[in-house]
């Protein structure tokens, strides 16, 4: 890996992140993708670390980090296992839009648990009939007092029925579409609040899939993120943030499989010779490395050049008591869609080329259920899928392009 001067304590994390892989994750993670069990005791090891709040402010509990040091640590435990390395990244995806949305109150009230593990969090917005088009959102909360009444489902919530606090994206107003729609914090427990079935996945399998019913749910009124009719804004202002994480963990994966990959191929012997020095083979080592070094250098460019942007708003924020969204706002701080859609899109892509060359590196032994190098590539492919697919990305980073280029023309004319 290149030099990325990073500073002592993101060395300190990476360090950390790495001795859990090696020591906790990998004897076990054979066990937990092929029972889907939840790994309770490797949580316990990631709290200990202090590895769930490495991202959120001091204020609450957490490392006083940023995006940069969310993505050391998802890239870490993902060269152990994509699937287990997901609690963490789903905890985060529960808790971004609560530190940028919330209130003083609302961010006291929950990031403490999610920067401590106490509690894990999870993100649902996507529906039997709204995957990447959210805005055909069905699930409905009506306000009814000093609360809101929740009625749908929800699906492919990642984290399921281990969470304790739900990020939910519901219409208030059906009649204006995409206007209607607003998020919610949901707390397990809250009486209406059920879970479905669980699904059983390709890939990453210690991670549990659930979809949530919700039947005249309660939800009171304080639990509403910003203001009514918000939600997209929310949805979209995560998944900038939230991305790069993605991209962190494809990345991990990518990276897990190669390292297995070398290890065999090394000692493998074909023809008197080993694997490793055929050319051909070596071709392929050669792009894969390419490809995981030119995406960690976009990733953490993009990471690095996100937290610069947005810490200020932040300490802003959190000085004032005031929400984080708004003072994005008035310190002007651009959307960073492209950049985010971009880092998925790379990393993704790389994770699932570079564990598909692993597997054929490796050759019979490759596809085999006991050796390590399948499982990567099984959980490379929702990395292209989740968070809006690697299709929905290219859309959003043309967007991007677009408006960018028009901007700059009147301004051009303008002068």
């Amino acid at each position: 890996m290149l030099d990325y001067e990073l500073t002592d304590q993101q060395k300190d994390i990476i360090d950390l992140a790495q001795q859990i892989a090696e020591q906790k994750i990998k004897p076990a993670r054979e066990h937990y993708d092929e029972k889907e069990e939840f790994p309770w005791p490797i949580m316990d090891e990631i709290r200990k670390a202090d590895l769930f709040g490495v991202y959120l402010p001091e204020a609450y509990g957490g490392l006083g980090g940023g995006t940069m040091e969310l993505v050391l640590v998802a890239e870490q435990l993902s060269r152990a296992c994509g699937g287990i390395a997901l609690s963490v990244a789903a905890s985060g995806l529960c808790a971004i839009p609560i530190m940028l949305f919330g209130t003083e109150e609302q961010r006291r009230r929950w990031i403490p648990d999610l920067a401590s593990g106490k509690r894990l969090g999870a993100f649902t917005i996507t529906e039997p009939g709204a995957g990447s088009d959210a805005t055909a959102t069905k699930c409905t909360a009506k306000l009814a007092g000093d609360h809101y009444v929740l009625n749908g489902i929800k699906n492919f919530c990642s984290s399921g029925e281990v969470a304790e606090l739900y990020t939910l994206f519901a219409s208030t107003n059906p009649n204006r579409g995409a206007r209607g729609i607003s998020a919610f914090v949901v707390e397990k427990g809250t009486p209406g609040f059920t879970f479905g079935k669980k699904e059983t996945k390709m890939g990453i399998r210690a991670s549990p899939t659930y979809e949530l019913v919700f039947k005249d749910c309660k939800v009171p009124k304080q639990n509403l993120l910003y203001k009514e009719g918000y939600g997209l804004f929310v949805a979209q202002a995560t998944f900038d943030q939230s991305r790069p994480g993605v991209g962190a963990q494809a990345l991990g994966i990518a990276q897990g499989a190669l390292d297995e990959t070398l290890a065999y191929i090394r000692v493998r012997k074909q023809f008197n010779q080993t694997i490793a020095s055929f050319q051909a083979i070596q071709h392929m080592m050669a792009d894969c490395a390419t490809a995981i070094e030119a995406s960690r250098a976009l990733l953490y460019a993009t990471a690095r050049a996100m937290d610069k942007a947005i810490k200020p708003a932040i300490d802003r924020a959190l000085e004032k008591g005031t929400i984080v969204f708004d003072e994005m706002n008035s310190l002007d701080v651009r959307r960073w869609t492209k950049e985010s859609g971009m880092c998925k899109v790379i990393c993704s892509d790389t994770a699932m080329k570079v564990t598909t060359d692993c597997v054929q590196m490796c050759g019979g032994i490759g596809y085999m259920r006991d050796f390590p190098v399948e499982k990567y590539m099984r959980d490379a492919k929702i990395t292209q899928i989740y968070e809006g697919t690697n299709q929905i990305q290219r859309n959003e980073i043309a967007m991007m392009m677009i408006k960018e280029a028009a901007s700059k023309q009147r301004e051009a004319v303008a002068a």
